[in-house]
């Protein structure tokens, strides 16, 4: 046990974790970060996994990141830059030549697109934009504000009465025909939205594929047009609904805010596991690491999983049974099974031919043709443990940025959807470590079908499984989210109701990760929030 007692000591090191600790730093307050890992950044890393080939080991794409975060922390003074994808979306359709459809580049160019398999959807997209962008817009305001806490109506105190304000006043803006959108985007399915707009199926499966991105269910499952809508109130450069690739992976985003903390006088701690939650008093005062260390602190914040952090960091005695309970129901589990490829050289689809470096190898490349398509890659994996015709995104970063791989040579990420958290439940007597390999010979399989000779340029590969993603990272169940982003854990329930202000139910124990409001996707938004009331405790206090 060291004499210094920290202000606050903040569980992992990743984006969020970061981002608290920088403006608790900001605002005079003595921090300290202790991360398990040997690097900082949680999942939003870049590292080695061929020799010569670097690629962002998990969180692969850049959208969602709060452009006040990139501000108040500095991140392009720190080095980060933001290159735009020339489309947001190619969609390979089958092996025949002309056979695909690119989304993005501007309005008219995607409406060209369109109008190759529906006049009438090219039509209809305008309508469509407009419809998100008013619902992004009550979003974007959504998610910077604390949920009030609506579990305990007695409470009247100015900040949380100002906020429920805000939040209404957001709505109350709205037309009663864009209210209903909201509602719609709020409970209902990505596939009953997109099949009442549109009637071709490319343009239906680009949309719809937002709706599935870590989250192991159907594009038919009601809650899933809300999965849709999450992924796309980002903006990238000041260009809102773009996505873009970071230079230098992921982990750029989470070393420069690393940067801009030690800045701040923050003590980031590596290799140090916790092991518990120190509570005294009733009062979280400090953690425990994994090798009897205690880091002192008058207060503590975690940016873990909730379920990890209530059934492995925190005794269950300081929490009450139900809390507990709701705990062990949170639902966690994405779906995803991870990949990083080594190539020799690019992809050549069979729609669109060519190795040379094009604009649609620098766009998220999504093999996934339908809804239909990935309403099967649902139920097979939830009755086989995986889909044996899976939705898998490619993205090749390497095309904008030669700093990952050899001259000459490429990386690409492949993000693939679905695979089932629990395989036991399907293929008893089995883990993930059973199954890793094949399934990773699948994903490439499926790239193959549409760009012959895919599998024979990949000469190195590191694949990871939900399993392998809640051992490296702490996901639990693989979840990408910190949980799943249902109506029962959004808002004013995420984690659970009378806990989505930020504060546990242990007195000076807080939540600064993707399990608290408002979810998942590398933003920063739970860090900076948090902060916001975590200070505001400290106010009280003095």
């Amino acid at each position: 046990m060291t004499s210094r007692v920290f202000d606050a000591v903040l569980i992992g090191g990743g984006h969020n974790g970061l981002v608290c600790a920088a403006y608790l730093a900001a605002a005079g307050l003595d921090v300290c970060v202790c991360e398990r890992r040997d690097v900082v950044g949680g999942a939003a890393v870049t590292e080695a996994f061929h020799p010569g080939f670097r690629n962002s080991t998990a969180s692969y794409t850049v959208s969602l990141l709060d452009p006040q975060v990139i501000r108040d922390l500095r991140l392009a003074e720190h080095g980060l830059s933001i290159v735009e994808r020339p489309y947001a979306n190619f969609l390979p359709l089958s092996a025949r030549e002309g056979d695909f459809l690119k989304v993005g580049g501007g309005l008219a160019a995607t409406q060209a697109e369109v109008a190759k398999f529906s006049a009438r959807d090219a039509e209809a997209l305008p309508g469509y934009y407009a419809m998100l962008d008013r619902v992004a817009d009550v979003l974007r305001d959504l998610v910077h504000r604390t949920p009030p806490d609506v579990a305990n109506p007695e409470r009247r105190d100015l900040a949380s009465m100002l906020e429920a304000w805000k939040t209404l006043r957001s709505f109350r803006a709205l037309t009663l025909a864009e209210r209903r959108d909201v509602v719609d985007l709020f409970t209902k399915s990505a596939g009953e939205i997109l099949d009442r707009r549109f009637e071709s199926a490319p343009i239906k499966a680009a949309f719809g594929f937002d709706a599935v991105v870590g989250n192991f269910a159907s594009p038919y499952a009601p809650g899933s047009a809300y999965v849709l809508l999450h992924h796309v109130f980002g903006e990238v450069n000041g260009r809102r609904g773009q996505w873009g690739h970071a230079k230098g992976g992921m982990g750029a985003i989470t070393q420069a805010m690393a940067r801009e903390c030690v800045a701040r006088g923050v003590a980031i701690r590596t290799g140090a596991a916790v092991a518990r939650v120190v509570v005294k008093g009733g009062r979280a005062c400090g953690v425990e690491l994994e090798g009897g260390d205690v880091v002192e602190a008058k207060r503590v914040v975690a940016n873990v999983n909730p379920k990890l952090l209530f059934e492995r960091l925190v005794d269950p005695a300081h929490v009450d049974a139900d809390f507990r309970a709701r705990m062990a129901g949170y639902r966690c589990g994405s779906g995803t099974f991870r990949m990083n490829v080594a190539l020799s050289a690019l992809p050549d689809f069979a729609c669109l031919p060519g190795r040379a470096a094009a604009p649609h190898h620098a766009s998220g490349i999504v093999i996934a043709p339908s809804l239909a398509y990935m309403e099967r890659a649902y139920f097979d994996a939830k009755t086989s443990g995986w889909s044996r015709e899976p939705i898998v995104e490619v993205l090749i970063p390497s095309v904008v940025d030669d700093s990952l791989a050899p001259p000459g040579m490429h990386v690409a990420s492949l993000f693939c959807q679905h695979a089932h958290p629990d395989v036991a439940s399907a293929r008893p007597g089995t883990t993930w470590d059973d199954h890793r390999d094949e399934v990773a010979d699948l994903m490439i399989d499926t790239v193959e079908r549409m760009a012959p000779g895919f599998r024979a340029s990949v000469i190195g590969r590191r694949a990871l499984s939900p399993l392998d993603l809640e051992r490296e990272f702490g996901l639990t169940g693989g979840d990408i989210f910190h949980g799943a982003l249902g109506l029962d854990q959004l808002y004013a329930t995420r984690p659970a109701l009378g806990a989505a202000n930020y504060r546990m139910p242990v007195r000076g124990l807080y939540l600064c990760g993707a399990g608290a409001h408002p979810g998942g996707g590398v933003t920063g938004i739970p860090g900076r929030n948090a902060a916001r009331e975590i200070l505001r405790d400290a106010r009280r206090r003095k």
